[in-house]
């Protein structure tokens, strides 16, 4: 069997690395090991490599700085250097660096060691033409001078100190004053020989969410990102003051970051981190590939880097089960594979998996830069296949992306100079690692990607199990309704920036992204709530980073428990139950505070049916208990200002659509069968086919122009506005209307020949059911069924009868052979049966957990899905 380029990176279990932790723990407390027993390197060997090798990746080498392909990033440096020594010149009272004040500003008090960090960085920086910062002891008096002021003054009284984000003091001003000391280690033994100790004591100090000055595996503040950065930070404080068992004990405790997550088993009570279906999560519950877990991949690899030529783990990439860094870079290979490339398109993170960095201004393809250099330097300690399909992935996204990756945005020099080679490797051609069609199932962080050569689909949800969205410290600001079946539907080859990122978010209505149901109401921002970025209330345990703060503001799950869906190979079929978030039922127990606001969502049970032209959407029972007007907003899109943009269609009598084009819009006057969408400026179209059993189908198309400040949705964000033509499609419910049924599939790509046919009654497409028990479409062409049932009792749909909740594909093949997948959506079923019925099949092949049997009327599938975590478990019949 040929292995997929993505098979083949994705082999190795990640557990194997907690196998290398324990020896790890006993050498970090000074007990014997069967490896110091058999002649390992004294403790304290490796530091002088962590040291170089730190360097190395910060400043470069001279051999990497040589080359010219690195001169943009050297020049970067020495003029960032620059730009921080004006500042320290112009610093006034109050002020370590001009502008930035001091003294109640955590955040600023960051910036500041981090400028110093920057200015050392310059000094250590080798080039072919050094500037006169290289080595210059002058230059790094002044930054030593600069951190003891800091610490005299802003930083080592610890009963002042910390204030503000926990991250900053445990977290952030570590890191760059972990890497200063290790720059500047020389000069600091010369000039200030106690000033490293006294800051290793000052940074323990400040982890008050560990345990006596060190990590806290059960801590909630050390886990995933997180941890691997607290721990990046004590190996380098370690090897910089020759404490062995820091170095020891921090690896050990980073390894338990790359061990998969077991939701049924997890270790220190820890949820975050990369699981078995590619999902990342991190605060318990945000769904975060595409922010914390570039931050994790960032760190695996320079741990890698870092760690490469010591005893702590073995570097060699070949050995098997146990070998340390080897199986490090296996495990994160797996994450490139399986967690990051399914939700980059033509080089643009999708927005699903970024939290509240939807509301920053860096672009999609600024996010990948971060992903590409963590591979470019993977495939460096990868060989064979495994490192020709890295690079093939590095050249696959350098030629699809809209934007040219600039490597000067690459941390280190090296990894600037091997990502020259590789593009200039002519051996190596350009490949994505996954497959052109291809569906993701992310059910343990409640996303869906869907894909084919011309679009990707994007579908976020929520549950109990998953939060509907990230609000924190003044980002994203209207986050309601980003996790209630919101979707991003990115075109083939457009530039993602015209159509989604920080503008998206800014004119297109908080009520009405795409896919959305919501009431019609005007919510306010939580400092707008509140007068502060949070609930401050300490009686009632709501501070800035408590788990109150956590559960009901910052990131609130919702409290419906369905929400998942079926794969069956490159097609999917996935369900949702709108719910309440957690904060709104709380208040009704009783209790949150009376000042407490919270918000009642609408009502909606929804399916997303994923194939090849069309993704189909069905609802039902849309609606409001409290009696509140209802949108429903089917797409969303955004054009520039001077774009032609178009909306065009035919409603089911055969009448032409009136159209919209230069604005406005209006509700259709009767039944519509299609309308298209098509923005000349981008050369882009979207269809919009009205499905029989989806009710009246009168819709309302909007095209507006908008113009917005950025600051709406980020308090941080430059005062910049945008201005857009924004296309909304909606179905309005009036207050106490009756629950609606909807069905409409969108057609990416459509051309109106196209949408002819599915108006004509000749399309591939019918609807098989569309209730709040059960909602299922057949697709003739591809000879799919697919359902979802959100119910107890027996359902049927087409040949299927299925018992209780469940989401299931069926699809017959040229050779007769029958293939099912089923899933459990809720994540709590022990078993679910599903009856096909007609003639009797028997199983040719099933995953293990199927049995397959044969009743009076068909064939029944009994499938185990206790501890599945919304797995989809299939077989093959004939």
């Amino acid at each position: 069997m040929q292995l997929s380029r993505r098979t083949l990176l994705t082999m190795l279990p990640a557990s194997a690395l907690l196998a290398v932790a324990a020896p790890l723990r006993a050498r970090a407390a000074g007990r014997p090991t069967a490896a110091s027993a058999g002649g390992a390197a004294e403790p304290g060997a490796g530091h002088a490599a962590i040291l170089a090798n730190t360097v190395a990746i910060f400043a470069g080498t001279d051999e990497s700085n040589a080359r010219p392909e690195v001169a943009a990033k050297l020049a970067a440096i020495t003029s960032t250097a620059r730009t921080r020594l004006a500042a320290l010149d112009g610093a006034g009272p109050g002020e370590l660096f001009k502008g930035v004040a001091l003294g109640t500003s955590d955040a600023n008090l960051n910036t500041s060691y981090q400028y110093l960090y920057e200015i050392a960085l310059a000094t250590r920086t080798p080039g072919p033409a050094a500037s006169d910062l290289r080595d210059n002891v002058s230059v790094q008096r002044r930054v030593i001078d600069g951190l003891v002021l800091l610490h005299d003054t802003y930083y080592g009284d610890q009963s002042k100190g910390y204030y503000g984000n926990w991250f900053n003091w445990e977290i952030g001003i570590s890191a760059s004053v972990s890497k200063t000391l290790v720059l500047l280690k020389d000069e600091l033994t010369a000039y200030k020989p106690d000033l490293t100790t006294t800051y290793v004591s000052s940074m323990d100090a400040y982890l008050r969410n560990g345990k006596d000055g060190d990590v806290d595996l059960d801590s909630r503040f050390h886990t995933g990102a997180n941890l691997a950065d607290i721990t990046t930070n004590r190996i380098l404080q370690g090897a910089v003051t020759g404490d062995d068992a820091r170095v020891v004990k921090a690896v050990a405790d980073q390894l338990t970051v790359y061990a998969t997550v077991d939701p049924y088993r997890p270790r220190h009570g820890v949820t975050d981190g990369f699981y078995a279906d590619g999902s990342f999560i991190q605060h318990d519950s945000v769904a975060y590939t595409g922010s914390y877990g570039k931050v994790l991949l960032t760190r695996a690899v320079q741990t890698v880097k870092i760690l490469e030529g010591t005893d702590y783990i073995s570097t060699d990439t070949h050995s098997g089960a146990g070998s340390g860094t080897g199986d490090l870079v296996a495990v994160v290979r797996g994450w490139v594979a399986d967690g990051f490339a399914p939700l980059i398109f033509e080089g643009w993170m999708m927005e699903i998996v970024k939290g509240r960095g939807v509301s920053r201004t860096a672009t999609g393809y600024t996010d990948v830069a971060v992903v590409v250099e963590a591979v470019v330097d993977l495939s460096g300690h990868s060989t064979g296949a495994d490192a020709t399909a890295l690079q093939a992935y590095v050249k696959s996204v350098r030629q699809t992306s809209k934007a040219a990756l600039d490597p000067a945005v690459f941390v280190s020099p090296v990894s600037v100079a091997r990502y020259a080679d590789i593009l200039a490797d002519t051996s190596v051609p350009a490949a994505d690692l996954g497959d052109a069609e291809s569906h993701t199932a992310f059910n343990a962080m409640d996303k869906t990607v869907h894909r084919r050569p011309g679009y990707a689909f994007a579908l976020a949800r929520s549950s109990d199990r998953i939060s509907k969205y990230e609000y924190m410290s003044g980002e994203n600001l209207m986050p309601w309704f980003q996790g209630d079946g919101a979707h991003h539907l990115y075109l083939a080859g457009q530039d993602q920036t015209r159509s989604f990122g920080i503008d998206y978010y800014t004119t297109v209505s908080p009520y009405r992204l795409a896919g959305v149901t919501a009431p019609v109401e005007t919510r306010r921002t939580i400092p707008e709530l509140y007068g502060t970025a949070w609930y401050d209330n300490p009686e009632r345990g709501f501070t800035s980073s408590s788990e109150s703060q956590n559960t009901y503001v910052y990131f609130p799950r919702g409290t419906n428990s369905l929400s998942g869906g079926a794969r069956l190979g490159a097609f999917g079929a996935v369900g949702l139950v709108l719910g309440d978030d957690v904060a709104y039922a709380a208040k009704q127990a009783g209790e949150l505070p009376d000042d407490f606001v919270v918000h009642r969502n609408a009502t909606a049970t929804k399916s997303w049916f994923m194939l090849d032209d069309e993704i189909v959407v069905l609802a039902a029972g849309v609606g409001d208990a409290a009696g509140r007007a209802v949108t429903t907003t089917l797409d969303s899109r955004i054009a520039a200002a001077s774009d032609a943009v178009t909306v065009t269609g035919r409603l089911r009598d055969g009448a032409t659509w009136p159209g919209v084009g230069g604005g406005g819009g209006g509700t259709a006057p009767g039944p519509v069968a299609w309308l298209r969408y098509a923005d000349a400026g981008q050369g882009i179209a979207v269809g919009y086919v009205f499905l029989d059993g989806g009710g009246d189908s009168r819709p309302t198309v909007a095209l507006d122009t908008v113009t917005r400040s950025r600051r709406v949705v980020r308090t941080s964000n430059p005062d910049t506005p945008v201005t857009k033509r924004v296309f909304s499609l909606s179905v309005d419910q009036p207050a106490g209307a009756r629950p609606l049924s909807m069905a409409h599939a969108l057609v990416p790509n459509a051309t109106e020949r196209q949408l002819k046919a599915y108006g004509a009654g000749r399309g591939p497409l019918s609807v098989v059911a569309n209730t709040t028990r059960v909602q299922a479409v057949e697709h003739r062409g591809l000879s799919l069924l697919a359902a979802n049932t959100f119910t107890p009792g027996t359902h049927r749909a087409g040949r299927l009868s299925i018992d209780g909740a469940a989401s299931v594909l069926l699809r017959t093949s040229h050779d007769g052979t029958v293939s099912v997948a089923v899933c459990d959506p809720t994540m709590a079923r022990n078993t679910v049966s599903v009856t096909v019925r007609g003639r009797r099949l028997r199983a040719v092949s099933s995953d293990d957990g199927v049995r397959v049997r044969e009743v009076p009327g068909g064939t029944r599938i009994d499938v185990d899905t206790h501890q599945t975590h919304g797995r989809s478990l299939t077989a093959r019949l004939r």
